[in-house]
């Protein structure tokens, strides 16, 4: 399973550094990543296509990952990272540095293309840390606690993004629309560097947690005689999935399905085995949001569509099949 979602990986990416408006055959992306074909090629794989893969790579693999570990946390496969606010507050980040950026502040830096992005994860961490006073009950989070105050952090966030839409002028209304179908386009190395950092970084600590998270299917008495402290563990994976998500949905918009679709699918697959569900989870998010931004790149030429847009469309009837073919009581 490992080596084909490797395989996928890699054709994938050699596809989204090959395809678009300029095409090019294995060869010239070869060539270009070396330095020896033209410098217009050159410069379009090495600023322009690589960048935007770096990006792709590492929010699927971020989103997956966070997906298996809120699917542990919360003992439901049908958990996502959206589900606890952290997109929802990133959204609130984006439409307010959008919309009443150029109004509130007149100096330059307010309303660059850095704005909205660094609004949006400072969104994602105020919504993570609203969930967290919330969930918290006597110094101890609750699990059941976080789950409804992440309903009630997405609903509130939801009007907030409603109220700054009604009040957009032509060029806010567009700019955040777009923003919450999610794209990846206008990847720059100064744009994704620190999302990418802060998303490595993330990876890498919910792959360690994975010894903790099948300890945690045990229950939480379970888990402590295994050595695993659930409440410690909780803020673990709450503290990360800020983190990686928030800095990447910050860059991205909204991206869906990532999260929810490929842990739930690799699960049905192998088990529930976090220590080969974790990486395998984050090969398979990185291959589908690499493969679904080559589609949103070329489908509709020269025509870009919103990757979010385009993994909804094809996680959602994917999703429902999923749960038709599960079996009683999977999901509960």
């Amino acid at each position: 399973m490992g080596i084909g979602l490797g395989i996928l990986l890699f054709a994938g990416s050699w596809l989204a550094l090959s395809v678009g408006a300029v095409n090019l055959g294995p060869r010239g992306v070869w060539d270009a990543l070396w330095g020896t074909s033209e410098p217009m090629m050159t410069v379009v794989v090495r600023t322009l296509r690589a960048p935007r893969l770096l990006l792709a790579v590492t929010t699927g693999a971020v989103l997956a990952m966070a997906g298996t570990a809120l699917q542990a946390l919360f003992r439901n496969p049908l958990a996502d990272p959206a589900l606890i606010g952290v997109s929802a507050g990133a959204a609130v980040g984006a439409a307010g540095a959008t919309v009443l950026g150029p109004m509130v502040l007149a100096a330059a830096w307010a309303v660059s293309a850095a704005a909205a992005p660094l609004a949006a994860f400072a969104g994602a961490l105020a919504a993570a840390w609203i969930l967290w006073r919330v969930a918290a009950q006597q110094g101890r989070p609750q699990v059941a606690r976080m789950l409804l105050a992440g309903i009630a952090l997405n609903a509130l966030a939801g009007a907030l993004v409603g109220l700054a839409l009604y009040a957009a002028d032509n060029q806010g209304l567009r700019a955040l629309t777009g923003w919450m179908l999610g794209s990846l386009a206008g990847s720059t190395w100064g744009v994704v560097a620190a999302p990418a950092v802060l998303s490595a970084a993330a990876i890498v600590a919910f792959w360690r947690m994975s010894p903790s998270l099948d300890a945690l299917l045990l229950g939480d008495s379970g888990a402590r005689q295994a050595g695993t402290d659930p409440d410690k563990l909780l803020r673990q994976v709450a503290g990360w999935v800020a983190l990686g998500v928030g800095a990447s949905v910050a860059v991205t918009g909204i991206i869906g399905f990532v999260g929810l679709v490929v842990p739930h699918a690799l699960r049905l697959l192998i088990g529930p085995r976090h220590r080969a569900l974790m990486p395998l989870s984050g090969l398979g998010g990185a291959a589908l949001l690499v493969i679904a931004d080559v589609g949103a790149r070329t489908l509709l030429a020269p025509a870009e569509l919103p990757v979010g847009v385009l993994t909804s469309l094809v996680g959602a009837p994917f999703f429902l099949v999923l749960v038709a073919r599960s079996r009683p009581g999977s999901l509960s």
